[in-house]
């Protein structure tokens, strides 16, 4: 018996969407109604076993550990060939796939139009881009309908004929045998995939199937106020729909690149500053990064360690109401010297010693020694 894996033509870590497309396509090729020529019975219920276990995590992970023998022969899988698990599974594939959950009871039959798929794409924007917006564009890889066959997938001059398979029903039944009687069984008809129609004369730019894969620019407008994990949804963007349904939606998901020196919450900003101990004591005014630029700060005189100042309405915009903004909070680190020239201590020893005299005779002499520490300093 050949390997699983080769006999779907896929690779041992291949994901359930490709061993899907690959049953999709083996199972057409080799399906008895279809292909007559001697062994193609036997090819499909082979494909099919494969596909059956392949698509079971459970049964995967035995088979890649064990091989067949890893599948206890019979034990709980009924044979492809003598116990109709060829039509279950037949009824599974084709009628299961793509309905919510892959639940086969309740999807509609896709003789319509079809809804084009949603689409997914991931931008990295810079801080202030999130802060005050800004229009992008992009490029993005999608499905648009084929303008040579306008999206019918039959080569110009030609169109689509009545499926030969199904009669154009679509459906197609298969009798079964149980050891419980004989069943018959309906299912999507594989060579139209549910249409009743194919194409026998395809177009040539899209290969009959009336949609082509196209790399557009996109203009999109990033409001003020995004952050990580906003999601922008842009209509008709996604993949083309098929035979004349809909196109999806795309949906860009930003992720903001940090800031060196400011950080967010919500609508308000975040940051610190050094000053100096003299800075703290007597007060001052220092250049400070906001997300407007520079700004002036005043720190005021005898600010703490730890003390956190306000500047207002240099936050962020409201996503959806941008004139609502937040306030930028200031966490204010106080830097003591490690080291002192002997002049400085010297100051500031005689500077302790004034404040521990009683009374106020030396109030003048104190402020002299200030300013000569602080002109020091500066």
């Amino acid at each position: 018996m050949a390997d699983y894996y080769d006999l779907l033509g896929v690779s041992k870590d291949a994901d359930g969407d490709t061993l899907k497309r690959a049953y999709r396509r083996l199972a057409r090729q080799y399906h008895p109604d279809i292909n007559k020529d001697p062994g193609a019975e036997d090819r499909f219920k082979e494909i099919g076993r494969a596909y059956e276990v392949l698509s079971d995590p459970q049964t995967r992970g035995r088979y890649d550990q064990f091989g067949e023998a890893g599948l206890g022969g019979a034990g709980g899988m009924p044979d492809v060939g003598d116990m109709g698990g060829f039509a279950d599974l037949f009824e599974t594939f084709f009628s299961g796939f793509g309905g919510a959950g892959g639940s086969g009871g309740g999807r509609p039959r896709r003789r319509g139009p079809q809804q084009g798929d949603d689409l997914r794409y991931d931008l990295k924007i810079d801080f202030e881009q999130a802060v005050f917006g800004q229009e992008r564009e992009i490029k993005i890889p999608h499905l648009e309908t084929c303008d040579t066959c306008n999206g019918t997938g039959a080569k110009v001059g030609s169109g689509p004929t009545t499926c030969s398979t199904c009669g154009g029903v679509g459906q197609v039944r298969r009798a079964t045998r149980t050891p419980f009687g004989s069943f018959t069984q309906v299912a999507e008809c594989p060579s139209c995939e549910g249409t009743g129609q194919v194409i026998s004369d395809p177009c040539g730019a899209c290969a009959g199937q009336g949609v082509r894969q196209v790399r557009k620019k996109l203009r999109i407008n990033i409001p003020a106020g995004v952050d990580t994990g906003t999601r922008l949804r842009v209509a008709g963007e996604g993949n083309a729909g098929l035979r004349g349904g809909p196109s999806g939606d795309l949906y860009v998901f930003l992720t903001v690149k940090s800031h060196p020196q400011l950080r967010r919450d919500g609508i308000t900003v975040l940051s610190e500053v050094n000053v100096s101990y003299l800075q703290a004591i007597l007060g001052d005014i220092i250049e400070v990064d906001t997300v407007d630029g520079n700004t002036s700060l005043e720190i005021p005189a005898g600010t703490q360690p730890n003390a956190v100042l306000i500047l207002e309405n240099k936050g962020i915009p409201k996503l959806g109401n941008p004139v609502a903004r937040g306030n930028q909070r200031i966490s204010i680190n106080v830097k003591l010297p490690i080291r002192l020239s002997d002049e400085e201590r010297g100051l500031l020893e005689d500077l302790a010693g004034h404040h521990s005299a009683k009374g106020r005779q030396h109030h003048h002499h104190n402020s002299g020694l200030f300013a000569r520490l602080f002109g020091q300093k500066g």
